[in-house]
């Protein structure tokens, strides 16, 4: 089977060919950065135009770098939540347009499945279960996958996710947007012993995170300090040392808790590297896509979708999208 994918929940449009024997034919990603980093953060009427501009140039691309006719594609899989209801519709009315066009079945992906199965994409893959950590710009996640599509989520953000509060403390940095990495990049020059921020909420039981205190703390600090741009990096270093630490904490927990000895950890944060090197010395295999599939892709989309669709599961006449929709509520494969 040789699926489309196509992934626009936010900022950013990602188009993926997946054959289920020959595996990832072709992929192909285009970001909205400099558009919206003159508005420092998203604006959702630009990226629903946006991506109606690039969406259809895109699958041309990806169709030809995939060696791949339209009428050689067996199903099409769009995200359809969580997300910017305007962008997710773009990508979900070109999806079902094309199976209609093509009588092929279309499926409706969920985002943050799509992000969990990312690692399963590489050589070296996880076996189920796993715990699965999901960090995102607007999501913070700690998952128990018994199988594709059985989730139990232990642990999840009461306020901020975690891309979200490192874009919000760059932002008082003056880092400009996306800010996480601009932070990452700043903090390492700084002295890991300046400063010390709270770790919040690992002194109580619970999986949960939150992370809007860490950024008010930031703030705090910085009103001190003024331009001092020394003292700058060394609270972009604290403020990125307690986000890993509280990370690492409650995977920890989560590990001990649950049995599990596998944790897959996906979305954009999990390629930062002060992040990679502390979960290292948890006692467990840790797994992770290539850096190209850890942000949103067109490919772990497809790849979901040819999961789904292999398994009978198709996307109902009427085009629906939803801004949120818990990852627990999805349906097993086996159902």
């Amino acid at each position: 089977m040789r699926v489309l994918g196509i992934e626009s929940s936010c900022d950013e449009t990602g188009v993926a060919v997946y054959d289920s024997e020959r595996g990832l034919l072709g992929h192909a990603l285009y970001s909205q950065v400099e558009l919206h980093a003159l508005y420092g953060g998203v604006v959702p009427e630009l990226a629903s135009r946006d991506h109606i501009r690039k969406a259809v140039p895109l699958i041309d691309a990806v169709l030809e770098r995939a060696d791949t006719a339209l009428w050689e594609l067996d199903g099409v899989a769009y995200t359809a939540g969580p997300g910017l209801v305007g962008a997710l519709l773009v990508g979900a009315m070109l999806g079902r347009a094309l199976s209609w066009s093509l009588s092929v079945p279309a499926v409706a992906v969920h985002h943050m499945e799509g992000h969990l199965l990312a690692a399963l994409l590489e050589p070296e893959a996880p076996r189920f279960p796993f715990l699965a950590l999901l960090v995102s710009g607007g999501h913070t996640l700690l998952v128990e996958a018994r199988a594709v599509g059985d989730y139990v989520i232990l642990g999840e953000t009461l306020d901020d996710a975690v891309g979200e509060a490192f874009d919000k403390t760059a932002k008082l940095l003056g880092l400009g947007y996306p800010g996480g990495p601009a932070l990452a990049r700043l903090a390492e020059s700084g002295d890991p012993g300046r400063y010390r921020f709270p770790r919040p909420m690992v002194d109580r039981p619970g999986l949960d995170f939150s992370f809007s205190g860490l950024k008010t703390h930031a703030l705090q600090q910085l009103e001190k300090v003024g331009g001092d741009a020394r003292e700058q990096a060394h609270i972009a270093r604290a403020f990125e040392e307690a986000v890993v630490d509280t990370l690492y904490v409650k995977c920890r927990r989560a590990l001990q808790e649950t049995g599990l000895r596998r944790l897959v950890v996906a979305g954009g944060v999990g390629a930062n590297r002060r992040l990679r090197e502390r979960l290292a010395a948890l006692d467990a295999e840790v797994f992770y896509p290539q850096p190209a599939f850890c942000t949103d892709n067109g490919a772990m989309i497809a790849y979901a979708g040819l999961l789904r669709l292999q398994a009978g599961h198709v996307a109902p006449p009427q085009v629906s999208v939803r801004a949120r929709w818990p990852l627990d509520e999805l349906d097993p494969l086996a159902a």
